[in-house]
C-alpha cells in the first residue's frame, strides 16, 4: 500500500531524481579528467557527460571558479525543477534541505563581516540553495540580538536562533557557537519531521541524520581540545539525536584528548575504523584529526551511494543532493590542480568537508 501511495505522489520526481543520480560521474570520468593537461581539455571532457555544454560559453582561459560556479548552478537548476513540482510533504521535506545551506550562509557573512572582508565578495560566496532575500542585511548587524530581531526572525532559521540569542556579541568564539547551535537545532527538527513521514524515508534519514549528528559530536569535541571552549558549553552544542546519544554523548563532553574520543567511539560498531592510520602511515594504528574527518565523510558518501538506489523513499533526493554537491567539490579540486599544475596531488585528494568546525 506504502509503495502504492507514494508513486500517486511522488512517482514521477522520483524518475527524475533517479535520471540525475544516473548522471552522477563515475571513477572512470574522474581517471579521464585527471589526465588532463590544461583547463581547456577539461572543459572538452565535461562535455561528453551529464553536464554536456554548461561551459561551451565560457570565455578563454576559463578558471576554476566558473567551473565550480556553473556546475553549482547546475544542480540548483535541478533542485528548484524537483522543489517546484513536488507536493507535500515531500516539498516540505526539500525545504528542509536547504536550511543547511542557509545556516552556511550566515555563519558566511557574520564571520567575514567581523574581519571586514568587501561584503559584495561574501553575498557572491553564499550558495543559492541557501538564500533569502533579507540575507544581505547580515553584513550591518554587530549584534546577535540585532542579527536575530532584525533579519533572521521572519526566516525558517528563526526557531533554531533563539537559543543562541544569550551570546551578545559577535567574536570568533561566539560564530562558532552559533553555528553548532544552529545545526544541533536544524538536525533534531529535520529529525523529528522524518519521524513523522514513515516507511523507508524515515528508516533511511534516520540512519542519514544520526550519522551527520555523531560526526559533529566527534569535530566539535576534538577541535574544542585546548580552546576557551568550556566543556558544559560543549555539551550543550551536541546534538541530541545519534547512536553516541546518550552515553556516548556524555563521555566526549568530559574528553580531554583523542584517545578518550577512540574509547568512546569503539562502542558504536560502524565508527571503530574511523581511528585506524592508513597504511604506511606515521601514527601505530591511531589516525589523525584531519584523516578522521576525511575517513568519516567518505562513510557519508558510502551511506547515500546505497541511499539512491532505494525506492520509494525520500532519502533518495536527500542523498543525490549531497552526493551531487561532493562531486561539485571534487570536480573543483581537480581543476584546481591542473590549473596549478599540481596533478600528484590528485593521489591524496581532500573533499573539503563542509561542516567542519574549529575554535
Amino acid at each position: 500500500m506504502e509503495m502504492i501511495s507514494f508513486n500517486i505522489a511522488n512517482g514521477y520526481l522520483e524518475g527524475v531524481v533517479r535520471g540525475y543520480r544516473a548522471g552522477l560521474l563515475n571513477a572512470s570520468t574522474y581517471q579521464t579528467l585527471t589526465q588532463c593537461e590544461n583547463l581547456e581539455d577539461f572543459r572538452m571532457q565535461l562535455s561528453a557527460t551529464d553536464y554536456g555544454n554548461f561551459l561551451a560559453n565560457e570565455p578563454s582561459p576559463i578558471s576554476t571558479s566558473t567551473i565550480a560556479e556553473k556546475a553549482t548552478r547546475k544542480l540548483v537548476a535541478e533542485f528548484e525543477y524537483l522543489r517546484q513540482n513536488a507536493v507535500e510533504p515531500l516539498s516540505t521535506f526539500l525545504d528542509y534541505i536547504t536550511y543547511a545551506y542557509m545556516i552556511d550562509n550566515v555563519i558566511l557573512l557574520i564571520t567575514g563581516t567581523l574581519h571586514e572582508r568587501d561584503t559584495h565578495e561574501l553575498l557572491e560566496r553564499c550558495h543559492p540553495l541557501g538564500w533569502f532575500d533579507t540575507l544581505p542585511a547580515l553584513c550591518v548587524a554587530s549584534t546577535v540580538e540585532e542579527l536575530y530581531q532584525s533579519v533572521l526572525v521572519e526566516t525558517p532559521l528563526g526557531p533554531y536562533f533563539r537559543d543562541c540569542v544569550s551570546a551578545a556579541d559577535l567574536d570568533d568564539l561566539n560564530i562558532e557557537i552559533i553555528r553548532n547551535t544552529l545545526y544541533k537545532a536544524y538536525l533534531e527538527d529535520f529529525y523529528n519531521f522524518c519521524q513523522t513521514l514513515g516507511g523507508v524515508t524515515t528508516d533511511a534519514m534516520s540512519e542519514l541524520l544520526a550519522f551527520e549528528a555523531d560526526r559533529r559530536v566527534i569535530n566539535i569535541t576534538i577541535n574544542s581540545f585546548g580552546t576557551s571552549l568550556s566543556k558544559e558549553q560543549r555539551a550543550r552544542l551536541f546534538p541530541t539525536i545519534g547512536k553516541l546519544y546518550p552515553a556516548g554523548n556524555n563521555q566526549l563532553a568530559k574528553a580531554d584528548e583523542l584517545e578518550q574520543v577512540k574509547a568512546v567511539c569503539e562502542l558504536v560498531p560502524e565508527y571503530r575504523a574511523f581511528f585506524d592510520a592508513a597504511p604506511g602511515t606515521a601514527g601505530a594504528g591511531e589516525a589523525n584529526a584531519d584523516q578522521l574527518e576525511d575517513k568519516m565523510f567518505k562513510e557519508e558518501s558510502r551511506m547515500n551511494k546505497i541511499l539512491t538506489i532505494q525506492q520509494f523513499s525520500y532519502a533518495t533526493f536527500y542523498s543525490w543532493c549531497k552526493l551531487k554537491e561532493q562531486e561539485i567539490r571534487t570536480l573543483a579540486w581537480i581543476a584546481e590542480c591542473i590549473a596549478q599544475g599540481a596533478r600528484g596531488e590528485f593521489v591524496h585528494a581532500r573533499s573539503g568537508v563542509r561542516n567542519r568546525c574549529t575554535f
